[in-house]
């Protein structure tokens, strides 16, 4: 049995070539083999989100606190709030951050597929967030 202690690990910023906004990210445990599993908490400030990105084994979110957005590629975003439990199935275009006025923390699940957790792809641009935000 392993225990991590809260606060031995470092809380990293979210880079902005995958993130658009103030976001931290506070890892809570890199699984060992033979799982790949990563978790983390990742906060957004109002209107951080981020990049649109997939995954190749799928993620699942745990909204935590705060509400925000989280859409796939072709569909209308959708709101989300602490107690949702969000699955993005393997290689699905997507985007989750915080709604425009309310910060947002969920717990980031994903395993890792020959070392690679997630493909990056262009940032969710102003309009495309505004978009998303209209029915708030």
């Amino acid at each position: 049995m392993k225990i991590k202690r809260n606060g031995s690990q470092p809380s990293a910023k979210g880079q902005p070539d995958y993130f658009t906004g103030n976001v931290r990210i506070d890892p809570l445990f890199d699984a060992d083999a033979p799982t790949h599993a990563h978790v983390a908490s990742v906060t957004f400030e109002p209107g951080a989100r981020t990049a649109w990105h997939s995954h190749p084994v799928g993620q699942t979110l745990i909204v935590t606190a705060g509400s925000g957005l989280v859409q796939s590629w072709g569909d209308h975003a959708e709101k989300i709030h602490p107690g949702d439990v969000i699955w993005t199935p393997p290689n699905e275009k997507h985007w989750h951050g915080a709604a425009l006025t309310t910060s947002m923390t969920h717990l980031s699940i994903v395993e890792q597929l020959d070392g690679k957790s997630a493909d990056w792809m262009e940032h969710v641009s102003d309009e495309q967030y505004q978009a998303a935000t209209r029915d708030e």
